[in-house]
């Protein structure tokens, strides 16, 4: 008899540690998937802020202090002209940085124009003639950092 009130008493006590057993999360899981995305997007955020693929000239200048996007102008070595990331026929080049430069608060803002190494001097000088016929006092030239002399 003994045995039967010990056998039915633990059958209790079974159901009553299933009704308190507390949930708790697992985040091991969400940490390591966290940690992946943070690697992904340390390693292709500079990959984004590339535009135009072009091989720039080097020099010995240093790089200006800017705080917000400039204005970037880039001529590919085949002479296809990009106004930042979009490609642009050089006709319509004034009219649009007119517009933008109006929008973003007047001429005296700075243009950078980026040339291929190998591109014809020519192309890149009309590009530029035509921003100082149109008034842009503040154009610059980018290039990339002098590699050992």
């Amino acid at each position: 008899m003994g045995m039967n009130m010990g056998g039915g008493s633990s059958g209790g006590r079974g159901r009553y540690r299933r009704a308190n057993v507390m949930a708790e999360i697992n985040v091991t899981p969400m940490v390591d998937v966290m940690l992946v995305l943070l690697i992904i997007f340390m390693v292709s955020a500079p990959l984004l802020t590339v535009g135009v693929p072009l091989d720039l000239p080097q020099t010995a200048a240093k790089s200006l202090d800017q705080d917000k996007e400039p204005l970037t102008l880039s001529v590919q070595l085949n002479g296809k002209v990009f106004l930042n990331n979009t490609e642009i026929k050089v006709d319509e080049l004034v009219p649009k940085l007119k517009a933008i430069t109006e929008a973003r608060g007047g001429m005296d803002e700075r243009i950078f124009v980026r040339g291929d190494t190998k591109v014809d001097y020519g192309t890149v000088m009309r590009v530029m003639g035509r921003l100082s016929a149109a008034g842009f006092k503040r154009v610059a030239l980018v290039t990339e950092v002098e590699q050992g002399t």
